[in-house]
């Protein structure tokens, strides 16, 4: 009997000293004290990469092979090369050819006509 009153004992103690470590709760509460806001609000509006809008591989009238990314900013990405450097060519405005110097593409979809610097126009088909 006296070893069940030492445990009652220490578990009402062990009880309290749980209770007295939590402490009270932290308040966080909302307003003006954010140390970055200022930075924040005068930062300049993030602009978002565009979206590809179809990836193609072309065989053209050549035999040659041609790689082209249309993006949702009325560019397109030309590579000779799958992995090589891409020359970007731009269009007007939606349904125009893209060009830059010395190339140009007509059209977006499986067939299209492309010329590039040193060659003539060719189609090209998806």
């Amino acid at each position: 009997m006296h070893n069940h009153s030492r445990f009652i004992t220490a578990a009402v103690l062990g009880s309290a000293l749980l209770l007295t470590a939590c402490g009270k709760p932290e308040t966080i509460t909302s307003g003006d004290n954010d140390p970055d806001a200022a930075t924040i609000n005068a930062a300049a509006p993030v602009e978002l990469p565009p979206m590809v809008l179809r990836s193609r591989t072309y065989r053209c009238k050549d035999a040659s092979l041609v790689y082209v990314d249309f993006f949702s900013n009325n560019t397109a990405a030309y590579k000779t090369e799958k992995e090589g450097a891409a020359t970007t060519l731009t269009a007007a405005e939606a349904g125009k050819p893209y060009i830059a110097e010395g190339y140009s593409i007509s059209g977006d979809g499986p067939q299209v006509e492309i010329a590039a610097p040193g060659k003539a126009a060719q189609s090209c088909k998806a």
